[in-house]
This record gives C-alpha cells, sequence and structure tokens, in this order.
C-alpha cells in the first residue's frame, strides 16, 4: 500500500490558516483529505465546513473529506486513521495536520521519523507556513514561535499582502529570506491558491535539489564574514533596543517598543536581529564521512532543541554520488542522490537555519571534517 501523504499547516493566529483549508477542503479536485486539528488552543474547528459536530473526534465532511480533532496524541490519531482507511471505514488520499496558531511544529515533524507505525504508513510531505503580512513585524518581534515557524517552512504563503504598501512587503519578504532562504514564498488573497502548491511539494524528501535563491546567496556570501550585515543605515538608533533585547522572557510585555514602528520606507531596513537565522556553509574539498557524522552528531546532541531544519547536498569522499541529509531537531537522516554530473563542480553546499546558532562552531567543526 503507498504511503499517505501529510502536510503540516502552520501560522500566526489569524493569518488564514482556516481560510485557505476550506479553500482546499472545498474545490472540486477529486482528492479526499482528512484534516487533523491539533487543538492545543481555544479555536476550535470552523463549523460552517462540517457537516455534523459529534461527540465522535472524527467528523465527515459534506464533500466526503474528515475532520478530526486531536483527543490523546497525533500518533494515536494518525495510527486511528490509518487503521480505518486499510478496513476500509474512511476514504481519503492524504491528511492535512492544522496546528494552532502559537504550536511549534517541530515535534509534529519528528513524530513522522520518530514512530515506526507512522514511518510506515505516512509520507511527509512539507510544512506551509502562513504569515499575515498585517501584522507579521509586530508578531514576529514579539513571538519567538512565530519566528519557529517561519524557520520550520518549506513554503512561506504571506496572506493579506493587499493590506500593506509595497515597501512594507519588500521590507518582509527580505526579513523572512534572512530566516529561511530555502523556502520560496508567494502572496494568497484570501486562501486562493493553486493545489499545487500546496501539496506533494516534497519538502522532506532526500532529493538532489537544494532550494536556495541564487540571488540571496550573492548578497551572503559578500557579508559572509560580517555575518550580521553591516549595512543598516540606522544601526545606532537601535542599540539601545537591543541591549535590552534578552532581559525579558519572550512573551512578557516588552518594555522596548516593537522595531518596526516608524520605519516603513526604508526599503530593506532589517535592523531587527531576529533570533531565527540562517546560514549557508559551502566546501570545495571532500568530507570525510565518518568526521563528519561524529561532528553533527556531536552538535545535535547541543544544539538540536535550536536547529529547526537543515539541509544540504554534500561531496563525500568514498563516493561519486552526491550525498543529500536533513534534519529537524534532534533528527538527521541521510541518502545517497544522483552521481555528480561530468565536469560538475564538486561542491558541498548545507543550510542550517535555527535560533542563534553557533555559527563559528559550525563553521569550524565542518571544517575540520573535510579531507
Amino acid at each position: 500500500m503507498s504511503l499517505i501523504p501529510a502536510t503540516i499547516l502552520t501560522g500566526f493566529l489569524g493569518s488564514g490558516k482556516t481560510t485557505l483549508l476550506k479553500r482546499v477542503l472545498t474545490e472540486a479536485h477529486g482528492q479526499k483529505i482528512a484534516v487533523i486539528e491539533n487543538e492545543f488552543g481555544e479555536e476550535n474547528i470552523d463549523n460552517e465546513i462540517l457537516v455534523a459536530d459529534t461527540q465522535e473526534n472524527i467528523i465527515q465532511m459534506s464533500n466526503g473529506c474528515i475532520c478530526c480533532t486531536i483527543r490523546d496524541d497525533l500518533r494515536a490519531t494518525l495510527q486511528d486513521l490509518a487503521e480505518k482507511k486499510r478496513k476500509g471505514e474512511l476514504q481519503f488520499d492524504r491528511v492535512v495536520i492544522e496546528t494552532t496558531g502559537l504550536a511549534d511544529p517541530g515535534p509534529v515533524a519528528q513524530t513522522f521519523f520518530m514512530d515506526d507505525e507512522v514511518a510506515e504508513q505516512y509520507l511527509l510531505d512539507s510544512i506551509l507556513t502562513l504569515v499575515d503580512a498585517k501584522h507579521a513585524a509586530q508578531q514576529l518581534n514579539d513571538r519567538q514561535e512565530a519566528r519557529r515557524q517561519v524557520g520550520f517552512a518549506d513554503q512561506i504563503f504571506i496572506s493579506k499582502a493587499d493590506l500593506v504598501g509595497a515597501d512594507e512587503l519588500a521590507a518582509l519578504t527580505h526579513r523572512l529570506k534572512h530566516m529561511n532562504p530555502r523556502a520560496p514564498m508567494r502572496p494568497v488573497h484570501f486562501g486562493e491558491v493553486a493545489l499545487k502548491e500546496v501539496f506533494d511539494l516534497r519538502g522532506f524528501n532526500l532529493n538532489a535539489k537544494l532550494d536556495i535563491d541564487p540571488d540571496f546567496l550573492k548578497v551572503e556570501d559578500e557579508h559572509d564574514h560580517g555575518h550580521d550585515h553591516h549595512e543598516h543605515e540606522h544601526e545606532h538608533e537601535h542599540e539601545h533596543e537591543h541591549e535590552h533585547e534578552h532581559e525579558h522572557e519572550h512573551g512578557e510585555a516588552c518594555d522596548h517598543p516593537s522595531h518596526q514602528h516608524g520605519h516603513e520606507g526604508h526599503g530593506h531596513h532589517h535592523h531587527h536581529d531576529d533570533d531565527v537565522k540562517s546560514f549557508v556553509y559551502r566546501a570545495t574539498r571532500p568530507f570525510n564521512p565518518a568526521k563528519l557524522e561524529d561532528f553533527l552528531g556531536a552538535i545535535v546532541q547541543v544544539y538540536g532543541p535550536r536547529m529547526l531544519r537543515y539541509k544540504g547536498v554534500l561531496d563525500m569522499q568514498g563516493t561519486d554520488r552526491k550525498v543529500i541529509f536533513q534534519g529537524v531537531h534532534q533528527l538527521m537522516g541521510s541518502d545517497l542522490g544522483p552521481a555528480w554530473a561530468e565536469g560538475e563542480p564538486r561542491v558541498s553546499k548545507m543550510v542550517f537555519i535555527g535560533l542563534d546558532l553557533p555559527r563559528d562552531i559550525l563553521v569550524q567543526g565542518l571544517d575540520q571534517s573535510l579531507v
């Protein structure tokens, strides 16, 4: 039996996840979708798209899709659904897990790798993150969960883009790119998004394509050693804000203003120093497989909780094929990809996305793992 594809839909409160879901569920695409609501918060599934709200936690919808809320844990819910599908009690082609606004998608994604029964039945396709353009700057400044959701994404949809000016949208896109250079971004209007941009994105497939915007990398390379991009014209204005940045717990009321106030219209101002950052590592010498494995193993033991997504296409000593690796938090996997083409420069490329990752330690350890 082929694996059931699963998509994780995450995003800030009010970013339009339900609108997007409704659109996907009601579109006549001939696919039956099971939606799992990850009920950590007050928001429940919208009753208007359900047929009947029964005590049973699996509800059949008018178009044959099904909806269920997680009563015990995700693992049990996924197994329950798969079993019902096997027995022919339920029909569905794929699963969408909607996390509530403040959930960390990491543990949800890890379920698909850690639990053998789930891994044998489901294929995690991708994590989609919805960002509300109107409130994004504020939410990204004030809530670490919002920044983490951006870091995890395989695809970012920006909703309510029509409510902000072009400069503001450009600044937001620029900021998101710094946090996550590998997720394509696009504005969506009221959840109107083609299904092919939502499903079968293969964000978790270990394939040879490392999607990073090449132009973005050019900018990165120029500043490779000044890690924090010192072109901020307004840096001095904000130093006082940053000094206090870590004195309050995230989520408490900050006494300094959210950093976006009064700076609209500065084109690409990224003087907010987000804790979710990405960096790209490149090497032209091959890796020693044993050394690399030891180093990465040690790094995820220590920094795993702060490592959101990491991915790479590597040149390994002893094989003529590309080695593709990726991970979420402490879990990593690698796979042999296609052979290096004739004349193709054998360059290893890795992208790390995480919370204040120790770039210097990572770069030094990776350098020392080269042949």
